[in-house]
């Protein structure tokens, strides 16, 4: 059907058909994902073979120049973050690529949820025309939070430094005072305690209210809209601490010794603006479908404003959370920027000011205006730039702490962004076939539809 202001929501479906066409060009880049991956796994294996004792003693050349600026700010009282340089081999890069990819695709799909769920709380009228393309999004969690707990219950200990052997014992040669007295918190068990519980309270709330929402189709009344809101309620506390804890436990613990009281709201700012520039992406390539005519440029420009108005946000918070750091000039603190823009040749660095390039300056300049809001291919621009963006984002977050000076771009890196990507494509045009995209009895679609600003 035609999508017009004019039509009856109560008597109308559109529903999204994942052609077999569409499936097969989503397969073959997963495979060429795979491809990609495979040779640059064993590209990296034969050029990291045999190079770690020089590796390794580049790297005590940067480590020592870490302690001993740390020991002048302090007056020598600093007990160092040991490395990830120390129990490297080249596989780790593969793992903190599974990782990374991982949280950064949970992201995504969580603020799906997310999003629904604060439409539902403020009661907003406007989105339910759209809401079923991010009610869509948390099916991936079936398949993000399984490698999540997979990879850290087996590899943990590549990717986090407070899992190494001793490191919490009293006399072992790896004892480290500051990471043993966080050891309530940061322990394996209590770890994975986190991760499924809250893994799977964000799937049960997901599942009552895609099941609630897909009744409401059936069978109209407002009863199931006062349910929903109470679902999203409950789904925003928890969501509230959870995304917090998962920030401190899945990105922030890499660097054992460091904290940012920051950093929460940063990794949240970073996933929240990463999910709008993908909604925003489905929605424009199912109006290029024919579907979804009912979603006019007043829509479009709202969504504009949120990606426009979390570019800033985000920044704001990296950049407060850089300059709180800078000035207080604490060693523990400032090491964590010392070594994306000091410690590892040029890579981190180059990736810190393209990041800003590409999550501030450039979205900000494509979005200014009123009409680039509220036209299709800015608004495309603007969000292939946030996603790449904050992928760096991501990149930086976890990359530093687990390879040091192995990180790269390179095969291993966009086999691995091409898998999940393409299954994350797949996993969601499946979902969304599943239900009308029209969310034809929601109480508020009649407003939504005469959407004007």
């Amino acid at each position: 059907m035609a999508g017009h202001s004019h039509f009856s929501p109560a008597n109308v479906e559109e529903h999204f058909d994942f052609t077999s066409e569409g499936k097969k060009r989503i397969i073959y880049a997963f495979i060429a994902g795979v491809v990609a991956l495979v040779i640059g796994i064993y590209l990296l294996s034969k050029g990291e073979a045999g190079g770690h004792e020089v590796a390794a003693a580049g790297h005590e050349a940067v480590k020592a120049g870490h302690e001993a600026a740390a020991e002048h700010l302090s007056g020598g009282a600093v007990s160092h973050q040991p490395e990830a340089e120390e129990h490297y081999n080249w596989m780790n890069r593969v793992w903190a690529n599974v990782w990374l990819n991982a949280v950064f695709f949970t992201g995504i799909a969580v603020v799906g949820m997310f999003f629904v769920s604060l439409q539902y709380l403020t009661k907003s009228g406007w989105s339910s025309v759209m809401k079923r393309v991010p009610e869509a999004f948390p099916k991936f969690l079936y398949i993000s939070l399984p490698i999540l707990i997979l990879t850290f219950f087996f590899k943990g200990d590549v990717i986090f430094h407070w899992m190494h052997h001793g490191v919490t014992e009293v006399g072992s040669a790896n004892y480290d005072k500051i990471i043993a007295g966080k050891s309530g918190y940061l322990n394996k068990n209590f770890f994975l305690i986190r991760l499924v519980v809250f893994g799977g309270l964000w799937i049960l709330l997901w599942n009552m209210l895609r099941k609630k929402s897909l009744e409401e189709d059936l069978n109209g009344g407002t009863e199931y809209f006062t349910q929903l809101v109470k679902i999203g309620t409950a789904f925003i506390v928890i969501f509230g601490a959870s995304s917090s804890i998962f920030a401190w436990d899945w990105v922030m613990s890499i660097d054992t010794h460091w904290f940012s009281t920051m950093f929460g709201w940063y990794m949240f700012a970073s996933w929240h603006v990463t999910t709008y520039a993908v909604i925003v992406l489905t929605i424009l390539y199912l109006k290029d479908k024919g579907l979804m005519g009912y979603v006019n440029e007043n829509h479009l420009h709202d969504l504009g404003k949120f990606m426009f108005a979390f570019s800033i946000f985000w920044t704001y918070v990296w950049f407060e959370q850089f300059l709180l750091i800078y000035y207080a000039n604490l060693p523990e603190e400032t090491i964590y920027f010392l070594e994306r823009w000091e410690g590892y040749d040029k890579l981190y660095k180059s990736s810190e000011i393209l990041m800003v390039i590409l999550n501030f300056l450039l979205p900000f300049l494509v979005l200014m205006t009123r009409d680039a809001k509220r036209t299709r291919i800015f608004l495309k621009i603007a969000a292939f730039l946030i996603i790449a963006g904050h992928y760096i984002d991501f990149y930086q977050m976890i990359m530093p702490g687990v390879v040091g000076k192995h990180g790269g771009y390179g095969l291993v890196e966009f086999g691995m962004v091409t898998v999940f990507a393409s299954a994350f494509i797949y996993v969601i045009s499946g979902e969304l076939t599943k239900a009308s995209l029209v969310a034809k009895n929601h109480p508020f679609l009649p407003e939504a539809l005469h959407h004007d600003i």
